[in-house]
């Protein structure tokens, strides 16, 4: 691999075409078929490409027009995303959560022509919006699907579009892509609407290259690049993080790419494929942790002992303060608890790269115990999506998001907000001039995040700005800080704190589903969350659990009052994006009021 190849690349789909023609019949994609896993090689992927490429331009689509894709991550999603671009259209990802009134804001906001979607399930929420808008005039299924009555609405099958003349459609692509350049408009990702309605980011192709070449001299540098890296994908493609990261960036390794068969299968999934490398949301992170700590306490009090040996240990190197005994206890443990957690991530991961959401440095110092590197990246949609990451070499410290990635600009402004530029910022939002000027600002994106650089040059957020808590008497509280320390509790699954211009901090909280069993069954009580959350006895425990996290916060922090959630925050319910971060503004809409009584009486 030579990074300038990042450089040379015009855009996206000649760097696939090159990485295809070099590698020929060597596996690139998988999917699973009959429980087994199939691969699609460079060359087989490349000549559908171009053929399906061939076909959208022979429906009327011309350059610049946009095409929406609503699927799970599958090979499909790729060769269709690859596809769009090589026909000099624009890929207009979707959430496969979204609801039809999100599907029409998308296709309203777009103005997408044709849309590509996988099965009947995820069309029947799709199809209500194109037929709403009369603007998609084709809809391509992967597998088989009943069209809408009318006629308003073409439907095409996807075999049918791959077929024709390779060398035909593989000399139009080329002469297609001598004129798309880095600058050209590559994709419309949509931002997850933690605050609101979904905005468009104009993702042009020097943007995910350069983002590329960033992230693959981290691996090459800092991890040794072998061909075939391997990555197993299971966040939503249409998330720019896993779009670049677990997409374009393997492409442009020229490595493997596994798609998961889903949340519920992932940890078999892992074993299976035995990836080199992750992408990987702090949630996921969460869940694991409690997962592996509860299956380490059930072996007895030696690997319970062990354990916390071995997170002291690893939090002693955090801080720089090792003592000569972590030597005993670092190579105890690497005979002991070590390879059993490997052996959940298949033994040969070299690098957890872990974004989209703050990443709580008590988490990394788990798994930095546990014998497993975490890299904490940090990055925006409007920026490619990667910005910066830790790196091994620089020096990992888990409460940092590491130095910017090659050819990142980055610098801090008087009032502590993060400011980036370069190759990797957006174009700006699409149809959306006055938002655009909010956060472009001479050709510096304005990140809304507050932070700092510590003396080795990584970059330390502190928060959100919009999302800060400022109190009626005019303090500053993060409240993802308090989040992420309640949710560490076993008894806490999910948080969000309130409390802008009030006096004091509360709480809106789900307790954890198997630690309220259990308390119901020490209790003699029936399993009703609703009833439970009705004791007072249940009630005192999650009060308990807030005061032991009080003892560690400053006195604006603590988190006085509070009251539950009546659910799990969910994608589901649109209390959650789809990559597992809490939508404040939904959540505010459905508590305010419960919310606003703990500061009565």
């Amino acid at each position: 691999m030579d990074l300038a190849d990042f450089d040379r690349s015009t855009n996206v789909v000649s760097l696939f075409l090159a990485r295809a023609d070099a590698l020929g019949e060597a596996p690139m994609l998988w999917a699973k078929h009959d429980g087994r896993w199939v691969s699609l090689s460079w060359a087989e992927a490349a000549r559908r490409v171009c053929l399906l490429a061939g076909a959208l331009r022979r429906l009327g689509l011309e350059g610049g027009d946009r095409v929406l894709i609503v699927s799970e991550n599958r090979p499909e999603w790729c060769l269709a995303d690859l596809a769009i671009m090589a026909a000099g259209c624009v890929t207009v990802p979707a959430y496969t959560t979204n609801t039809t009134r999100d599907h029409t804001h998308v296709i309203e906001n777009s103005g997408a022509r044709a849309a590509i979607v996988s099965n009947a399930r995820l069309g029947k929420a799709l199809l209500p919006a194109i037929v709403q808008t009369d603007m998609c005039r084709h809809v391509i299924a992967i597998e088989p699907l009943a069209p809408p009555q009318g006629g308003i609405v073409e439907t095409h099958r996807w075999d049918a579009m791959l077929e024709g003349d390779p060398v035909q459609a593989r000399a139009e692509v080329d002469a297609r892509l001598a004129a798309i350049g880095r600058k050209d408009l590559a994709c419309i990702i949509y931002t997850s609407g933690t605050g609101g309605a979904p905005r468009g980011v104009r993702q042009h192709h020097g943007m995910l290259l350069m983002n590329v070449a960033g992230a693959a001299e981290v691996i090459a540098e800092d991890f040794g690049w072998q061909p075939g890296e391997t990555f197993l994908s299971f966040l939503p493609l249409s998330h720019a993080y896993e779009h670049t990261g677990g997409q374009f960036l393997p492409i442009g390794l020229g490595g493997q790419i596994y798609y998961a068969e889903g949340l519920e299968k992932l940890a078999a999934n892992i074993e299976e494929v035995r990836p080199t490398i992750m992408i990987v949301v702090p949630r996921l992170f969460e869940v694991l942790r409690a997962r592996i700590m509860k299956q380490i306490e059930k072996q007895g009090p030696v690997p319970r002992r062990l354990m916390e040996w071995a997170m002291a240990s690893a939090g002693r190197r955090e801080c720089g303060r090792r003592r000569i005994a972590d030597r005993a206890v670092e190579l105890l443990v690497e005979h002991t608890l070590r390879p059993k957690v490997r052996a959940r991530f298949g033994g040969r991961i070299k690098a957890l790269v872990s974004g989209g959401a703050p990443l709580n440095p008590e988490i990394g110092v788990f798994f930095d115990a546990m014998g497993l590197t975490l890299l904490q990246g940090y990055g925006q949609t409007e920026a490619g999506p990667v910005i910066s990451v830790n790196r091994p070499k620089a020096g990992i410290k888990m409460d940092t998001v590491g130095p910017p990635l090659r050819g990142v600009e980055v610098r801090i402004a008087p009032d502590g907000e993060i400011l980036v530029r370069g190759e990797l910022v957006m174009a700006g939002y699409w149809h959306n001039e006055a938002a655009t000027a909010d956060v472009l600002k001479h050709g510096w994106l304005h990140t809304g995040d507050i932070g700092h650089f510590d003396a080795q040059g990584r970059i330390c957020i502190t928060d959100r700005k919009k999302d800060m808590i400022v109190n009626d008497k005019g303090d500053n509280v993060s409240p993802q800080k308090v989040e992420s320390m309640l949710t560490l509790q076993p008894e806490i699954a999910q948080a969000m704190v309130s409390g802008d211009r009030r006096p004091y901090v509360v709480g809106l909280v789900v307790p954890d589903a198997d630690w309220a069993l259990q308390w119901a069954r020490d209790n003699g009580e029936s399993f009703d969350f609703r009833k439970l959350q009705s004791l007072p006895a249940f009630r005192a425990a999650i009060r308990t659990v807030i005061d032991r996290v009080n003892t560690d916060l400053s006195v604006i922090e603590k988190v006085r009052q509070f009251t539950f959630a009546d659910e799990p925050f969910g994608i589901e319910n649109e209390e959650m994006t789809p990559s597992l971060k809490i939508r404040r503004h939904k959540l505010r809409e459905r508590y305010g009021d419960r919310l606003d009584a703990l500061y009565k009486g």
